[in-house]
């Protein structure tokens, strides 16, 4: 599993990260990574990844994107600093489950990514949010869309775009 991204056999999803200290007094910023923001805490006690260590996260307020929290124990701007990129993870079983033509981001990592006649063209990585929707990063597949997702089968349908398409057709053209 790369980079410890969740998968769905996983038991733990990651659910946001420590960005960096707000204030002096040791208070968090924090990216969320649940569908509203403000949800970080709502499902139970958040973990690191092994689920050793609990984090008792409250949650004050949002600025720019961000929550910013306070974390027990932490009570000054160099012990906020210290935790940038700490990682909050819950157990998987704890989450609600997701509607049919919904899913979590996690459901797909892992996923075999097949052309619409069927052949293997990757495995997806990792999923990613800008800002402007999903984006997929599927090793061994270039610059493909996702007209179809099959959790049950455990695999999802790329395209490639017409140009990736044509600069293909043109390829094979020059090996004949």
């Amino acid at each position: 599993m790369p980079d410890g991204i969740g998968q769905m056999v996983e038991s733990k999803l990651i659910v946001g990260v420590v960005t960096g200290a707000h204030g002096v007094r040791g208070q968090l910023r924090v990216k969320s990574f649940t569908a509203d923001p403000a949800d970080l805490t709502a499902y139970g006690p958040l973990t690191d990844q092994t689920g050793d260590t609990v984090y008792k996260l409250t949650l004050k307020g949002e600025v720019k994107g961000q929550l910013i929290a306070s974390l027990t124990g932490c009570t000054d701007r160099n012990a906020a600093e210290a935790l940038r990129g700490t990682e909050f993870y819950l157990d998987r079983a704890l989450l609600p489950e997701a509607d049919e033509a919904e899913f979590y981001h996690a459901d797909l990592i892992g996923m075999a990514a097949m052309d619409g006649a069927g052949t293997h063209m990757g495995t997806v990585r990792a999923v990613f949010d800008f800002g402007s929707g999903d984006m997929l990063e599927v090793v061994g597949a270039d610059g493909s869309v996702v007209p179809e997702i099959d959790l049950d089968a455990g695999r999802l349908t790329i395209l490639p775009p017409a140009e990736v398409e044509a600069t293909r057709d043109e390829e094979e053209g020059e090996e004949a």
